[in-house]
């Protein structure tokens, strides 16, 4: 599963958790941006948050399904691939 190969990602009960440290506030905002249009894409939002100017904490979770599936690891390898590393 994703939160054993050493992606970042860690559950935290219900959901996934990863933090992406950004170089900047600017790059921390477009990273956003683009994990808010993959994520509707989708059709599954994640709670975004932006704290520390430049550190972006994603959580995932299925509401309607009361935990993990396969959306979630699904949008997880996505916004990997999104994140711009300083």
């Amino acid at each position: 599963m994703l939160v054993d190969s050493g992606s970042g990602w860690r559950r935290d009960g219900s959901t996934l958790t990863k933090t992406f440290r950004q170089a900047g506030f600017k790059t921390a905002v477009a990273f956003v941006n683009r994990v808010a249009e993959a994520a509707d894409a989708a059709n599954h939002h994640p709670d975004i948050h932006l704290e520390g100017y430049r550190n972006v904490r994603i959580v995932l979770t299925t509401h309607v399904a009361h935990g993990l599936t396969d959306a979630d690891i699904e949008l997880a390898k996505r916004i990997d691939s999104l994140a711009v590393r300083p």
